[in-house]
């Protein structure tokens, strides 16, 4: 009886251990648990002060710092110029900043370096908001005239790259949504931030940035144009209703909107969202570090951790997963290029338009506006940071509407000089 009541403990731990073999070690997807949640001391946000309580997630996050192309045929994390690679983009943006300098910026750790190194204009704090983790305090402490203050007046207390405390609450490590703009468009949209899952949060925190924005006029306020949902032309309805441009083009004056990386709501209708996918789930995948198993704190793309962000639920091989991801962008940035080559073709019949004295002006309101559209939603895909693979079947959806949208605008400018007076 006692051999029995061996054996049968034995099987019991047996199984216990395969058990959590199998609820652990087989799912990276599972994250690590920690005992003892480590409150970080109040008011630090140097990232290495976090990193003495959780030094594997520092370790990680540092290498943020490494620059290269890595397994990204479109992206990475070097710097490039963006002009010199496309000539169209000094056509496309022409009398705005972005016409002058649009470099490609490098990762998280450079964000303050990087808008310091711009010569585009910077019309206020606002081009702070998103560069790093002293910002909410700096909200906080100011309130509206945070916004309204000049760039330069708050250069100095800019001492930190987005960090640990932008996303984490320093008491629970929870995640946490520190930047009121993106509080505004969730309540716009519907959705109450206090009541985000856990998995909508992991891609909520990277929405704090990876969207589009503009600021309002008078205040400056960052605003995200959510009002009517999270598609390009639900987006433009509100900056058209608004009346809202950022600059007027000065050989066709198209009153201009410009997109600014909207990562966030290209993704949002994507087939990956819809299965419950976060943006961290393939960004931050879950790795071996040290004894630990973290999620990783090197934001960069998935193609550089192909085993970790894809294959946990896709069963096939890198090299094929690769080629998947590859061929999709090239599709999009070919389709990219022809609403490029559509949209210059308008701007250079609308331009003559504009000086001829004889054009009619309401037809030629109408082209400027198909203009504007055409160039929103190229811009859509064009500034968003995955060359449409967090969504390809909108990204060529949108991109299908900026060429026929700038092949009416030219059509309508043509008619314009053409009317009978």
């Amino acid at each position: 009886m006692k051999k029995n009541s061996w054996l049968f403990g034995g099987l019991a731990v047996l199984i216990l251990g395969l058990g959590l073999i199998i609820g652990y070690g087989f799912k990276p997807s599972v994250p690590a648990t920690s005992a003892v949640v480590k409150s970080i001391p109040n008011g630090a946000l140097d990232p290495a002060v976090w990193g003495k309580y959780y030094p594997d997630q520092y370790a990680s996050y540092l290498t943020n710092s490494e620059m290269t192309q890595g397994n990204s045929k479109y992206g990475g994390s070097a710097k490039f110029d963006r002009l010199e690679r496309d000539p169209m983009l000094k056509i496309l943006f022409g009398g705005y900043g972005f016409g002058i300098d649009y470099t490609k910026p490098r990762g998280h750790s450079f964000s303050i370096e990087d808008v310091l190194e711009t010569t585009r204009k910077k019309p206020s704090a606002s081009c702070w908001t998103c560069k790093g983790p002293q910002v909410p305090g700096l909200i906080a402490e100011m309130g509206d005239s945070y916004y309204t203050a000049s760039f330069d007046s708050l250069k100095d207390k800019m001492t930190y790259s987005i960090s640990c405390a932008d996303c984490h609450d320093p008491e629970t490590m929870a995640l946490t949504i520190t930047r009121p703009a993106l509080i505004d468009g969730l309540k716009a949209l519907g959705k109450d931030p206090e009541s985000l899952t856990r998995q909508e949060m992991r891609s909520a925190v990277c929405g704090q940035c990876h969207v589009s924005y503009y600021f309002e006029p008078e205040t400056n306020k960052v605003v995200f144009p959510w009002e009517n949902g999270l598609k390009v032309e639900q987006m433009l309805k509100h900056e058209n209703d608004e009346k809202f441009s950022d600059w007027i083009m000065p050989n066709t004056k198209t009153p201009m909107a410009k997109i600014r990386h909207p990562e966030y709501e290209m993704f949002s209708s994507s087939v990956h969202a819809a299965n419950g996918v976060s943006c961290a789930d393939c960004h931050m995948p879950y790795v071996k570090e040290g004894q630990s198993k973290i999620s990783s704190h090197h934001w960069e793309s998935p193609l550089n951790s192909i085993s970790q962000s894809c294959q946990t639920c896709h069963k096939q091989s890198e090299e094929f997963l690769k080629d998947q991801v590859v061929d999709r962008q090239d599709k999009v940035f070919a389709t990219q290029m022809l609403a490029e080559k559509a949209i210059v073709s308008a701007i250079e019949v609308l331009t003559k338009a504009t000086n001829d004295p004889k054009a009619d002006q309401k037809l030629l309101d109408e082209a400027r506006q198909l203009h504007r559209d055409a160039n929103y939603r190229w811009d859509f895909v064009a500034s968003e940071n995955s060359t449409g693979f967090h969504n390809p079947t909108e990204a060529l959806r949108v991109l299908g509407e900026a060429i026929d949208l700038g092949h009416q605008a030219a059509q309508k400018a043509t008619q314009a000089m053409n009317a009978v007076q």
